[in-house]
């Protein structure tokens, strides 16, 4: 188990401040998004009334098998529903919006927050999730919109991402102004995205802000985030130059870049096949919103490719991961039932590779050129910018913004610091900068701001399948050990009064040597068992625990002496 995750399980124990203890103090409390890239949630909490921004999700990384996805914990949110006054959405992107299925049942359903395609991707999800289902209290808001929650007084401002519809907030609390950047980059000349509200931004450096979490997941790198009219730009040299069909993936969630592909087919009289689940269910929801404008004509079925030329299609598909089952990915291994690669189709990764993604995309890579298709990446040209402020970015909106305190927030922990380095070159007091953990209390009072060592739970709760929270850190080991060394299972069958073994052991490996080649080593297994169990005192009475526990040792530093591996041994004693 890594570093990481032995801390994490290993935390000292959280603390739980007393419930209704009434202090003239604002609780900033991070539950999630400061020590990874998802998993996006803080509190709010001033006496007793509690608002929340984002609910979302983090991937597993790759010691979590099994794992779907990983959620916030809300144990300190346990006893305290009723003062939750409302859920702040910034935009409808899964490490924002993910957890809310698990969570908003758990807090008594409060309002949630955001702008219309936000809601609309957030109840689509609650329909596609069956353990979820039920009624979800969902109100539009705009960056005009005010909102009156408790003690909060809540306005937005909108922001450029890489999906329309987000946004920032900016909650005035009594002890001062909080200002929450949602992801954010400032994008002057956006194409179909929100455009950032500069001028609204702007007029903050007026209202004495006390402090400004802000997005960090772009902090490590240097310059400015390219802008959208760019990629914009480069996209359209390669619709004007191509001479074949193009394939483009990219990720189904960033419907501004979605938005750009089909006004440049529409440009170049190409018609769009769209393909993967989630991509359809955005682009029709985008659509329905007014968010996206498609003539008609441009869309068309699989089944209506053969009327066209290649040099006029366009399949916008997922897969630009390397996911297996994903459309580009069947597409290169010819198992898309309705299409195949063909020899001079051009294909298109509009979207960086996420980091632990390099391999798979290297083989889909390497599959679609064995197929006879050209590739173009990122990495080739300008043609996909990321919805993450830059350095200099990240510059701009804290001197636009002039907080009286800054609070890194949505990256590993090195992001968090490479941001407030970057905050340090601007001028800024370093005292000021407070780096937390999830789960770590941050205090502000009308005399200043505290980070403190007070800590409420904010350990991994995973959801695997139908079950959440149910995965520990010992069933990650287990399953990490039979990814490693596989098991074996030793039947044996004993006699209850004298202990003594019948018949042979039975023997079952799996993951761990293949039988038939191995036929040697099973009979020499074998025969350690019959060895361990011959050295069971006869006058003594069965313990069927002590059995198990002698077979699993011995046996186990017997089969590391023979091969090196550790297995995980089980063994299944039946008493006759």
């Amino acid at each position: 188990m890594s570093h990481k995750r032995h801390r994490k399980f290993n935390k000292r124990p959280a603390l739980q401040p007393q419930l209704g203890k009434k202090t003239d103090t604002l609780r900033i409390i991070p539950l999630g998004g400061l020590e990874e890239v998802g998993r996006n949630m803080t509190v709010l909490e001033y006496k007793h009334d509690i608002i929340i921004i984002d609910m979302g999700l983090q991937f597993p990384e790759e010691d979590m098998p099994g794992i779907d996805y990983i959620i916030p914990n809300i144990s300190y949110l346990r006893g305290k529903e009723k003062f939750v006054k409302g859920v702040i959405i910034t935009h409808g992107h899964y490490d924002h919006i993910g957890a809310i299925p698990h969570l908003i049942p758990r807090l008594g359903r409060p309002p949630i927050f955001g702008t219309p395609l936000t809601l609309g991707i957030i109840a689509k999800r609650q329909e596609d999730y069956k353990n979820g289902g039920g009624r979800l209290d969902l109100h539009a808001v705009d960056n005009e919109t005010k909102l009156r929650l408790g003690v909060f007084e809540v306005e937005f401002f909108g922001v450029s991402h890489n999906i329309p519809g987000s946004l920032g907030v900016i909650v005035n609390t009594p002890v001062g102004l909080v200002v929450h950047t949602g992801d954010f980059k400032l994008d002057l000349q956006p194409s179909g995205d929100t455009p950032a509200d500069i001028a609204k931004i702007a007029r903050l450096n007026e209202q004495n802000v006390l402090v400004m979490l802000a997005d960090s997941t772009n902090a490590p790198q240097p310059g400015h985030q390219f802008t959208e009219q760019e990629i914009m730009l480069n996209l359209e040299d390669v619709f004007s130059k191509t001479p074949g069909r193009l394939i483009i993936g990219t990720f189904a969630s960033l419907l501004g870049r979605i938005q750009q592909i089909i006004q440049l087919a529409e440009k170049y009289g190409r018609h769009i096949v769209i393909d993967g689940y989630s991509m359809k269910t955005n682009v029709e929801i985008a659509q329905q919103l007014g968010y996206m404008k498609i003539k008609p004509g441009t869309l068309i079925g699989f089944e209506d490719m053969r009327r066209f030329p290649s040099q006029k299609l366009v399949i916008l598909c997922t897969g630009a991961q390397g996911e297996g089952r994903a459309v580009l990915m069947r597409l290169a291994n010819r198992e898309h039932k309705r299409a195949r690669i063909e020899k001079g189709d051009t294909i298109i990764f509009s979207s960086s590779v996420v980091p632990g993604n390099e391999r798979s995309v290297q083989r889909l890579v390497d599959t679609l050129y064995r197929e006879g298709a050209e590739v173009i990446n990122y990495k080739m040209m300008d043609i996909h910018a990321g919805g993450h402020a830059k350095q200099e970015d990240l510059k701009l909106m804290l001197k636009l913004v002039n907080p009286q305190y800054l609070i890194p927030v949505e990256g590993n922990h090195s992001f968090l610091r490479q941001h407030a380095k970057v905050a340090i070159q601007t001028g800024f007091d370093p005292k000021k900068i407070f780096i937390a953990d999830n789960g770590q209390i941050i205090e502000f009072t009308k005399q200043g701001g505290r980070i403190t060592n007070k800590r409420v739970p904010s350990e991994y709760v995973m959801v695997d399948g139908l079950g959440v929270g149910d995965v520990s850190s010992v069933v990650l080991r287990d399953r990490q050990q039979l990814a490693a060394d596989g098991m074996i299972v030793i039947i044996a069958t004993i006699e209850g009064k004298t202990g003594t073994l019948v018949g042979q052991p039975d023997i079952i490996s799996r993951g761990f040597v293949y039988m038939k080649s191995s036929k040697r080593l099973i009979d020499e297994t074998q025969a350690k068992v019959k060895e361990i169990l011959k050295d069971h005192d006869p006058e003594s009475s069965l313990n069927d625990t002590y059995i198990k526990n002698k077979i699993r040792d011995d046996l186990g530093q017997f089969l590391f002496q023979k091969t090196e591996r550790r297995p995980m041994i089980l063994p299944v004693v039946i008493v006759v």
